[in-house]
Order: structure tokens, then sequence, then C-alpha cells
């Protein structure tokens, strides 16, 4: 028997459910999963366990999509549908069992959320690394030495904190007496973002940072387990980071860190000093602060003040 599994559209969406996917497999081992949703997404799903064929969702006029879903997944009797996107399909299918996500309640994590469509508790997420992207990290990451990973952009100019505070945290952070003394930057991001780095990497000597940006959500992954500490925006690379176990910070501002903080026991969030609730309100009364970040409330010294409370024993190495 099968199921069919419809994720979300994003990368940083899809990391968050991961670990839903990966705990039906393992209570569900002799049943095959195909995998539905978009391309994005399915670049952290794919590699899951228990995952054998894969529809990508890539979206079209009047939800062409959807009935090209419909037109694969009728042909067959699934013994479960797990909807992750509150469609109608799954009561549209024959089905043995379907499970809809629920609306969410009130403060309600998207990990929480998620796992509540099928019963469950809070799934964290996950990701699937070989050997090659390891070995890949290992190569492009010297040895001996504390890494610092920066995720500077993200899919949304309000929630990407100037790169020139970036800068600023590197400086301070690795400088001689700083939490991760002579440590190698590592920037991971789309190809696109690698230009939103410059003003990072102008500061830096060649042997001072890794460019790991455009490489795939595996290998960046393995890259990102080799990191003492990752500080970035509200992103799939933050997510990624805390999937990891690296000590993730996220930077919040006009979005809701009650929903999409990044998961697990290693992980924190730093705010601007605007209420989500005010920053909101700034978009709506001036439509021009939608095309320019609304995180300049947020100071390099406030992000270094939270890292030094909340990890004051930083170590030079990770692990130690």
């Amino acid at each position: 028997m099968t199921i069919l599994f419809i994720g979300p559209t994003r990368l940083g969406d899809g990391i968050l459910v991961s670990g839903l996917l990966a705990s039906l497999h393992e209570n569900h081992p002799g049943e095959e999963i195909t995998l539905a949703c978009g391309g994005l997404a399915a670049m952290a799903l794919r590699d899951a366990p228990g995952v054998t064929s894969l529809h990508l969702m890539e979206k079209r006029p009047r939800g062409g999509h959807w009935l090209d879903l419909w037109q694969m997944a009728r042909k067959r009797r699934w013994q479960r549908v797990v909807d992750l996107r509150r469609s109608a399909l799954p009561w549209l299918l024959r089905a043995e069992f379907r499970h809809s996500v629920p609306k969410g309640l009130p403060g309600e994590h998207r990990v929480a959320l998620a796992a509540r469509a099928l019963g469950l508790p809070p799934q964290s997420p996950r990701q699937w690394l070989a050997e090659s992207h390891r070995a890949t990290a290992d190569r492009l990451l010297p040895h001996g030495r504390a890494v610092l990973a920066l995720g500077t952009g993200s899919n949304w100019i309000c929630k990407t904190w100037p790169a020139e505070r970036f800068a600023d945290l590197a400086r301070s952070l690795t400088a001689r007496g700083g939490a991760l003394s002579d440590a190698i930057v590592l920037l991971v991001g789309g190809e696109a973002e690698r230009r939103s780095a410059e003003a990072i990497t102008a500061g830096l000597l060649p042997d001072g940072f890794v460019d790991a940006f455009g490489y795939d959500v595996a290998t960046t992954a393995a890259l990102l387990e080799r990191a003492d500490l990752f500080v970035g925006n509200d992103s799939a690379m933050m997510h990624l980071a805390a999937a990891a176990g690296t000590r993730t910070v996220g930077l919040f501002g006009p979005t809701q860190d009650e929903h999409y903080a990044p998961w697990g026991p290693n992980a924190m969030v730093v705010r601007t000093r605007e209420s989500f609730a005010a920053l909101q309100a700034q978009r709506e009364a001036d439509r021009q602060m939608g095309l320019r970040s609304q995180m300049t409330g947020l100071e390099v010294r406030a992000v270094e003040a939270a890292i030094a409370a909340r990890w004051p024993r930083l170590s030079a190495v990770k692990g130690g």
C-alpha cells in the first residue's frame, strides 16, 4: 500500500515538516510514500526514507497544478493521504485514511501544527546526509578553526537584516578576544544572495571566509553541521541550521517568531525593538515600507548580548 504526502511549496516550510515525513515512514515502514510538493520544498524532502516517487506541484493558472495532482492520484487506492495544504483533494480520492492539517492555534509553531495532522507531538525537522555531503563539507572547511555561519539572505526584503550589520557582527565575534576568535565565516544561501554578502567578504581576508552560496540543501546542511554558531534572517537557511543541531540565532522583525522560530534545543530568537504588530502597522500606513528592510531596529550589540547570555561559554572549537 502507498501513502500520498501533500507537502508545502517553499524550502523553509519543507524543512519544518521534514520530521513529520520521517515519522510517517517510521510508523508505517511497509508503505511507500509518494511526495507531492513544490520544487523548492522537494529539495528538503525528496531524500526522506520511504519516498519512492515525487510529483512536483508547480503553480499553474486556475489551480491547474491541483488538477494535475488529482489526475495522477485518482488512478490508485491509497492507504492514507496526508494533506498539509488543507485542500479538498483527500476527499476526492480513494483512501483508507485521510489526514488534513487543522487550523492553527494562537501562537502555535508550524512544526507543532503540521504534527497535529497525524495526531502526533511536534516532530523535529531532519535532514538526510550521505558521506559525500560531509566529505564536501570537510574539504571546504578547514579543521582546527571555529566556524561562524551567516544566513544573510531571505525571500523578502522587509525581514532582511542589513548586510553591514552582519559584517559588524562577524568582525566582533571573530576578533581576538571575541566569542569565536579567529573563526572562519561560512556564508550560505542561494546563488542570488551572494551579492548581498559583499559587504561582509570585503572586510575579511581570503582565508577568513568560505563562499558556500548555491550548494544543494544536503551539502549546505553538512556545512552547517560543522558550524559552531549560525546567525541569520528568518529563512530556509535558519531552519536548516537548526535541523542540523547547530547553535542557531534567528533574527526576527516583521514575521511571527511564535510560528516560525528556529526549532530545537540549540535555537533562539532575537527580535527587533518593534513588535510584529507594530511593523505590520507601519507597512499598512506606508506602502513604501514594503520595499525596504524593517530590521533596522535590531542593533548589533543586542544580537551579541543575546548570544553571550544564551551561550556564555561559546567555544572556539565546536563541542567545547
